[in-house]
C-alpha cells in the first residue's frame, strides 16, 4: 500500500519505517527540513535501537522516502497517518493545532479516497474535528475549482510504542487499536497490518481515543502509587523492591511499571494525564485521582533533592556527578525529564554539576545551563562529592565502582532509579541511598 506519515518525530519515523519494513511503501513528511535532509542522508535524528538500520535497509530497497510537503505526499497515498505533536497548552490541554494544519494540507492534495489516520495522541471527539476540517477545506476546494466530490473516511489508531523498545513493540505488538466509522476504513487498516499477524481491536474513533489516554494514565497510576508506598517504606524502614516483589507476584497486579524512583517524565505520560484530566473536567467529571497521580510525580523530584540536602548538609559548593539525563534508558529523549527538573533546583541552591549520559548530550546541552559535560562517567565521578543515578543506562551497572569509589572526594551514591545493588555498592565502600529502601541514617 502507498502510505504517508505526516510528522517524522519519534511515533511518526519509527511508524514510518516499520511500515516499510513490513512491506509498504511509506513516504515519511516533516516541516523541518534540515530533518528530512538528515534522513535523506540514512542518518535518523532520533535514537531508538535497530531504527536507523531499518532506514538505510528499506531506503535501499525503495521503500522509503522523504518530503517536506504534506499536499504532494498526501496525492500519492491512498492512507494518510497523522502523527505530529499534540504539545500541552497551560491549562494542561493538548494542543490540537498541528493536528487541524495537518488535515488542511491533506484535504488540498486530496485527489481520490483517503483515508486518514490520527496517530497522535488525542482527546476523545478529535476524530470528528478532523472529519470537519477535511470537509470544511474540500468544500472550499470545490467551490473555487469546481470540483467533483472526494470521499474520505477518518481513523483512529493509537500508538502504544515504548521508546529504547519501539522497533520491537511495533513489530511484535499486544494490541492493534483501530476506530472507525466504515467497513472500508477498518479493512483498508486490517490489511495494512495484517502482516504483523497482531489481535485487532475495532472500535469507534471516540473509543479508541480513549483507550490509548486510559492506558497511559493507569500505568502512570501505578508508577506513582509504589513512588507513594516508597515514602511509608522509609518512614518505617521497609524495603520497597521487596514490597514491589510481593504485589508484583500477584497475576491481577503485575510487575510492570512497580519500580519506585523520582517519577516517570517523556513525552507521553505527564502530557496525557493532564490532557485526561482536562478532558474530564471540560466533560464535567473532576478526575481527582489523576491529579493526586500528578502530584506525587512533582513530590518524587523535590523529595529527592531534599534527601542529597539532608545527607549532603550544604548544597553550596559541593561537586554533584550525575549518570544519566534522559526520561529513560535507551533513548535520547529529554522532554520532560526529571533530571532536568533535579539539576535545576541543585544548581538553585548553588551546587556544580557534572553530567554524563550515553545518548542524551547533544539535547541536554541545549536545555542546561552552567554544567560541566564530561566525556565518560568515570570523568564524572573525579573529585565528586557524590553521584546521583538518574537514568538506568546498563552501562552504569557495568561500571568498576572501585575505581569509581577512589576518585570521588566522598564516596556517597544516591540511586534515583534502586537500579544498583546496595549490598554490591556497600560492599564496594560505598554510602548507598536509594528510594524506599529504609530511613538513611545520618
Amino acid at each position: 500500500m502507498n502510505v504517508t506519515i505526516v510528522g517524522s518525530g519519534y511515533v511518526g519515523l519509527v511508524t514510518g519505517i516499520c511500515l516499510a519494513e513490513i512491506g509498504h511503501n511509506v513516504i515519511c513528511v516533516d516541516s523541518d527540513h534540515k530533518k528530512i535532509q538528515s534522513l535523506k542522508n540514512l542518518r535518523s535524528p532520533i535514537y531508538e535501537p535497530g531504527l536507523e538500520a531499518l532506514l538505510k535497509i528499506n531506503v535501499r530497497k525503495k521503500r522509503l522516502s522523504f518530503m517536506t510537503s504534506v499536499t504532494e505526499a498526501a496525492k500519492r497515498s491512498s492512507v494518510v497517518f497523522i502523527a505530529v505533536g499534540t504539545p500541552s497548552r497551560k491549562d494542561g490541554e493538548a494542543d490540537l493545532s498541528y493536528v487541524e494544519k495537518a488535515a488542511r494540507e491533506i484535504a488540498c492534495g486530496m485527489n481520490d479516497y483517503k483515508l486518514i489516520v490520527e496517530k497522535s495522541t488525542v482527546p476523545a471527539q478529535t476524530g470528528q474535528r478532523i472529519e470537519r476540517a477535511v470537509q470544511l477545506t474540500l468544500d472550499q476546494k470545490a467551490k473555487k475549482r469546481r470540483n467533483k466530490t472526494i470521499e474520505f473516511d477518518v481513523a483512529s489508531n493509537p500508538e502504544f510504542l515504548r521508546e529504547g523498545s519501539a522497533v520491537q513493540d511495533f513489530m511484535h505488538p499486544d494490541r492493534i487499536v483501530i476506530g472507525v466509522r466504515t467497513k472500508r476504513a477498518e479493512n483498508l487498516l486490517k490489511e495494512l497490518y495484517r502482516p504483523l499477524n497482531a489481535r485487532l481491536i475495532v472500535t469507534d474513533m471516540n473509543s479508541a481515543e480513549i483507550i490509548k489516554h486510559a492506558s497511559n494514565s493507569f500505568l502512570a497510576t501505578k508508577i506513582s502509587f509504589i513512588n507513594a508506598i516508597a515514602q511509608v517504606c522509609d518512614s518505617v524502614g521497609a524495603d520497597v523492591l521487596k514490597v514491589a516483589e510481593g504485589m508484583g507476584c500477584d497475576r491481577r497486579i503485575g510487575r510492570e511499571f512497580l519500580s519506585a524512583g523520582i517519577g516517570f517524565g517523556g513525552s507521553c505520560f505527564p502530557k496525557d494525564v493532564d490532557a485526561f484530566i482536562r478532558l474530564s473536567e471540560k466533560n464535567g467529571y473532576d478526575f481527582a485521582l489523576l491529579k493526586e497521580v500528578r502530584s506525587i510525580n512533582e513530590f518524587q523530584k523535590k523529595k529527592f533533592v531534599k534527601t542529597i540536602e539532608n545527607v549532603l548538609w550544604i548544597l553550596k559548593g559541593k561537586t554533584i556527578g550525575i549518570l544519566g539525563l534522559s526520561f529513560k534508558p535507551n533513548t535520547d529523549d529529554m522532554r520532560n525529564a526529571p533530571s532536568l527538573d533535579i539539576i535545576r533546583d541543585l544548581q538553585k541552591e548553588g551546587a556544580k554539576i557534572k553530567v554524563f549520559d550515553p545518548q542524551a548530550m547533544p539535547k541536554a546541552r541545549k536545555m542546561l545551563s552552567k554544567t560541566i559535560f564530561c566525556k565518560n562517567a568515570y570523568d564524572v565521578a573525579k573529585g565528586a562529592d557524590c553521584l546521583l543515578l538518574l537514568t538506568e543506562w546498563e552501562e552504569f551497572r557495568q561500571l568498576d565502582f572501585s575505581k569509581v569509589r577512589r576518585s570521588m572526594g566522598r564516596p556517597l551514591v544516591f540511586d534515583g532509579r534502586n537500579f544498583l545493588s546496595k549490598a554490591v555498592m556497600e560492599k564496594c565502600g560505598f554510602e548507598y541511598v536509594g528510594i524506599g529502601i529504609g530511613k538513611k541514617k545520618i
